[in-house]
């Protein structure tokens, strides 16, 4: 079991002792996830600390799709409570990458590869992913490559 997966078990205990609905709801939530790629496949197997963190983030963004949704459909209560959960689930996750700090990762990323325009941003993509793994959403680490390619 990962460390990621201890550390929930751990708080989904104390959420139960102390009645917290909204905490405990989630916590089972990640956790059935988490459960659910142990299996997934031909054979079950224990998931890597940072295949762990991945479940949690997709888990994470999930819930902020939903609340973006349920907004807006007009069910403000709904997206409320999709947003709290994905807070919960965000203490769990590893502090975001600052935009100078991505900006300069891909740049390094972008001169290591020798990249010449977009046709390159894959081989930029598999450098920097690594990287930035659990600290950067796919979508804004795309649009940085993107934007640090020449045309």
């Amino acid at each position: 079991m990962g460390h990621l997966k201890d550390e929930l078990h751990a708080d989904l205990t104390a959420a139960m002792k102390a009645q917290d609905e909204l905490v405990r709801a989630t916590l089972r939530m990640a956790l059935t996830a988490i459960g659910n790629e142990e299996v997934a496949g031909k054979a079950a197997r224990a998931l890597t600390d940072d295949e762990e963190l991945a479940v949690v983030t997709r888990e994470a963004k999930k819930r902020r799709e939903a609340a973006e949704a349920f907004r807006s459909g007009g069910a403000t209560d709904r997206a409320e409570r999709e947003l709290a959960e994905e807070r919960v689930l965000t203490a769990y996750l590893p502090a975001q990458m600052g935009d100078d700090e991505l900006a300069a990762l891909v740049a390094a990323a972008v001169a290591q590869v020798g990249a010449t325009g977009p046709r390159q941003m894959g081989d930029v993509m598999k450098v920097v992913r690594p990287q930035t793994a659990g600290k950067v959403e796919g979508g804004r680490l795309a649009a940085a490559v993107k934007a640090a390619l020449p045309a």
